[in-house]
Formats: structure tokens, sequence, C-alpha cells
């Protein structure tokens, strides 16, 4: 299902946005076709079937491009021309937009269209670790024909079962050679749905009273806002931002109010959000509703990225239920967008560009999105874990939450590890464990034949740590002293078996694919930075040098924490470089 829009209580298929939340496309100044270019009618038949009576709105740009990808396997140069002439925009501005997400194969008018079946090989540092180059040099050797293209792609969101593939949509964890000749047999390219809790059993223990006392009255918004201050719940995408203030901050804007979801989980080593989603997801829906019924947010964008299809599936089919069967009144509109495959998505700005149909580039602060956000209005930007904890904290209290915790930090952490450990997962964990605790008590302990050598504390971005520093509490500020950060809580557990350079050398690579290009330091200084650590000896004071310009001069985190990799590769593993 493409894009899901609530609107008084009625599921339709992507309605109007209204005009508070951005005006009227069709008030803009009518472009010519093409610019110049000749419309194939054909291709304009085509896509005028695809769209069939949905809006022509610039917004809903990736989602039409989406259509024409699923059906044709491409986006051929007639059907750009002819969907920019349908949504009377340039051709220059739709194909900027096309090009820009890894998930769009824009061919050019004679080029080959791409084979009916692209199997994505995850080539992050976890499915590195656990074999995803000889998988792919196996897949490579298979002699699977014109039908099959393998490819590989920066992480898919699975690390706890690497090596991970994507047939298509089908992700295939523990990918062997086996299973993917499977699949492509089979033609399974679709991830299978698992069991998780549905509305019908939500509702029975006790789902949604909690949205009905603050909707009918019997919570104030002023209690909500103040227990979630209290509780000290800080944003868990990421950046750290208590959430109860980032309410109040919104709150005081003028009307109209938006509301950014941000289930782009693309940090390597991040899945937590699938994995909430996958067992519980009317538990987010419901702490997003409070949410935007405290702060007052006209509508709501929850932004998942391309590679959870099967949670578009299950939170398309719970959505439609919970309007089904639901007395509410006086809702948000939602509306469910797709990702097209950039990492840079998951930074608020880059993403609410994305979710108006642009290129997901970082805009310049200020103005913050929370004063000039999504459609140029307020915006209360929040990941979609932070949001799993709403409900639980207004019925248990803040206390609950708070009580929480080890080392003098307070409330729960979900962290997401892989790598060289028994048990890969999500470990819901008090605040402030080190990870020698997490490893022993939640993770398993580490493989038969593995000593713990390092450890990824908050994914590409949050830097490497040795094994002998495995006291630090693992929390929001614990970290920085020594050029780390917790981020996500994505924790990758390197053994004896692995290399700090060699693990740093990966997430440079990743960080230098997707670097959307914007500024010079991070686009030029990732590329720069993958050439000299591939050098047999890496030049130290340049690289020093280099992490400076980048730190300090980058649009966004993606270039100003790039460098932590290697930085800490040279400060903390000095073995490495003799």
């Amino acid at each position: 299902m493409d894009s899901i829009d609530l609107i008084n209580g009625n599921l339709l298929g992507t309605a109007a946005r209204p005009a508070a939340a951005g005006g009227d496309a069709g008030k803009r100044k009518r472009r010519r076709d093409g610019r110049g270019r000749p419309v194939d009618p054909r291709a304009l038949e085509e896509v005028r079937a695809l769209l069939g009576d949905e809006p022509r709105r610039r917004d809903l740009l990736i989602e039409h491009l989406h259509k024409i990808q699923d059906r044709y396997r491409c986006i051929s140069a007639a059907h750009l021309v002819a969907l920019a002439s349908e949504m009377r925009m340039s051709t220059t501005e739709v194909f900027e937009v096309a090009t820009f997400y890894h998930h769009f194969d824009v061919i050019k008018e004679g080029e080959t269209v791409p084979p009916a079946v692209t199997v994505r090989v995850c080539d992050g540092l976890s499915c590195e670790m656990n074999g995803a180059q000889q998988l792919l040099t196996l897949l490579r050797g298979g002699g699977y024909g014109d039908g099959v293209r393998i490819v590989t792609a920066p992480c898919i969101g699975r690390c706890e079962v690497a090596p991970a593939v994507l047939v298509r949509h089908n992700a295939i964890g523990n990918a062997t050679v086996a299973a993917i000749d499977e699949a492509l047999e089979r033609k399974a390219f679709s991830t299978p749905v698992p069991d998780y809790i549905g509305y019908e059993a939500y509702i029975a223990g006790g789902g949604y009273r909690t949205l009905a006392d603050c909707l009918e009255g019997r919570r104030s918004a002023d209690d909500a806002v103040a227990t979630m201050e209290s509780s000290g719940l800080r944003g868990l995408g990421g950046a750290g931002f208590p959430a109860g203030r980032k309410w109040k901050i919104v709150r005081g804007e003028p009307s109209p109010r938006m509301f950014a979801v941000n289930i782009d989980e693309g940090e390597p080593g991040t899945f937590k959000d699938r994995w909430y989603l996958e067992r519980d997801p009317h538990r987010f829906l419901e702490g997003m509703l409070i949410a935007a019924w405290a702060v007052g947010t006209a509508e709501i964008y929850i932004y998942l990225r391309d590679e959870y299809e099967h949670v578009r599936e299950i939170l398309s089919a719970e959505l439609a239920k919970f309007l089904a069967n639901a007395t509410f009144k006086n809702l948000p509109p939602m509306h469910l967008r797709r990702g097209a495959g950039a990492y840079i998505c998951g930074e608020e700005s880059a993403m609410i560009e994305s979710i108006e149909g642009k290129r997901g580039m970082p805009r310049l602060r200020p103005p913050f999105v929370a004063q000039v956000g999504l459609f140029g209005r307020p915006t209360l930007e929040h990941n979609m874990e932070t949001l799993f904890w709403v409900r639980e904290i207004l019925e248990r209290g803040a206390e609950w939450f708070a009580s929480h915790g080890r080392h003098e930090r307070k409330g729960l952490r979900s962290f997401s590890v892989s790598g060289r450990v028994q048990k890969p997962g999500v470990h819901l964990a008090p605040a402030g464990i080190t990870i020698r605790e997490l490893i022993d008590e939640y993770a398993g302990g580490m493989l038969p034949g593995h000593e713990f050598y390092g450890y990824f504390p908050g994914g590409a971005s949050g830097g490497i740590l040795p094994a002998s520093m495995d006291d630090i509490p693992l929390d929001f500020d614990t970290l920085t002293e020594y050029g780390c950060f917790i981020g996500s809580a994505a924790i990758i557990v390197l053994s004896q078996h692995d290399t700090a350079k060699g693990a740093a050398l990966n997430m440079l690579r990743f960080f230098r694919d997707e670097s959307c290009g914007q500024c010079t330091p991070c686009r030029v200084g990732t590329s720069k930075a993958v050439a000299l650590m591939q050098a047999g000896t890496w030049d130290a004071p340049l690289l020093e040098d280099l992490s400076k310009v980048m730190m300090d001069a980058s649009i966004c985190g993606l270039g100003q924490a790039a460098p932590n990799p290697f930085l800490c590769a040279q400060r903390y593993f000095p073995a490495e470089f003799r």
C-alpha cells in the first residue's frame, strides 16, 4: 500500500493535504510539459494509469516514482518526462530527485532495463564480519544469467542475522547461496510478515485506554508533558534531546504544527525500530497519537525506510483496523511515506525534505525544524522508539522509567547488539550498563573461539573503543570525553579476529557512499579518507587535519561524525599502527 491518510477517522487513498499544511499545488505556476522535451503519448498513458486519481502534488513525487519503479523495474527517460508533465514540474527537477535515491533505477534512452530480480548483499560491518564478501563472490560466480542482478547494499537493518540479503524485497538472514537460490526458484520476493500483537490483542491488553483518557479530557496535555519531562526520556534516534522539553517547545509555536516520525534507521548496526514494529506496532501508534494530541499537531507523516516492506504492510493493515474500529474524533490526518534508500534521510531536516518530495539534503540551521520544518510549519520530529515508550511512561509514571538504570544513570535503553556475541538482537537493558555487563548478562557472552577485542558503542558514527575500556556506562554524554557517543545504541562487538583499521575502513566506505554531496567537506572528505585508509600505512597527521575540516565545516552530522572511526582506531588501537 502506498500513502495512508487518516482524515477525521476515515481511511483514504492519499487524500489531498489541507491548505494549512502547505498550500494547493494547483496554485503553482504551470510549466511547459517536459520543458521542451517531447512527451511520449504511450508513456504518459502508462503513468496516468499508475497514478489513477491520486493528487499530482509535489510532495507525492517520490511515492509516484515508486509506482513506476515497482511496475517497470526502472524509471525510463520516457516515463520520467511523462511524470514531469503530469505533475507540472520540470524534467530536471524530477530527474534530480529520482537519481538521488539508491532504489530508483533511472535509465537513459538506449540503456538496458535492469534484470527482473535484484539481489542486494549487505556489506555493512556486521555482515562483512560474518562472510558477506565470500557470499558475494559465490553469487557473482553463480551463473544466474541476465534475469538476476547481484549488487552490494549498505546496512539493511538486519545485523542480528548477518550476513543479510534482500532478494528484491525479501530479507534473508544468515544468508547462504542455497537459501537465495530457493527464494529465486520459489519467486519469494517479499519478506514474510511475522506474528505480532494485532489490533484485537492490543485492545484486550488495555491498548488505547491512555489515548482515550487524553482525548476525552481525563488527562490534560500539561500533565502529559510534565510526566514526560520528569521521566527523563530522551530522543532514542541518536540525538538524545529530552522528549518532554521538545513537546513543550513545539507546543509553544504557532499553529498549524506538523509531526514527522522518523523510522528511516540506516545507521550500521541499528535495527531496534524494525524489531519493535514487527512485534507490537500499536504501542508505537498509540504513543504517536498521544504526542500529536499533547503538542496539537495538524498532521502526522510517518517516514519508513524502503527496506522494511513487511513493516509497511503491518502498519498499513493495523492502521486500517484502527480506523475501522476506533471511535475517537478529531484525529489528525496520518500519512505513511516510503523512503527510497538514502541513509542521510535519517537526519531530521533531510527526512523532511524527502517527505516534501525533494532530494534528501540537510537544511542549514537555524531555523530549526521545531520552528520551520515540514511545509514551512513548526514540526515535532521523533524517532519511532521514543514514541514506543510514551504509553508505558504515562501509565506507570515518570518514576517508573527513571527508576531503571545503573552506574548513576536513569532509564532504559534498547541496545541493537551484533557482531561476535552468542545472542545478537535487541536487548532492553538499564541505561548506564557497561559493555562487559551487556555482553555477559544479555548477549550470551562471546562466540566460542572469540575474545572481546573492541566495540562500536553507537553504530558507524559513534567511534570505536578497545576491550580494555569495558567499564564505561553506556548512555548519553558518558562517552563524549573519549571521542565517542551512544547515538541509537547500536553495539557492534569485535573479537581478536577483527581489526579496528578494517572496521574503520568499512565504516568510512559507508559514509563515502551515503554522503548526500551537498557540502564539500563531507563529499570530498569521506572519499579522501577512504583513499588514505586503503594505503598500507595511514598518514595520521593528514587524517587528523582532514577530520578537523570535516567536523568544523560539514553541514550535518554525517560529515561531522564520519571521522570518529579512524580517529578512535588511531587513538585506542596503537598496536595496529606499529
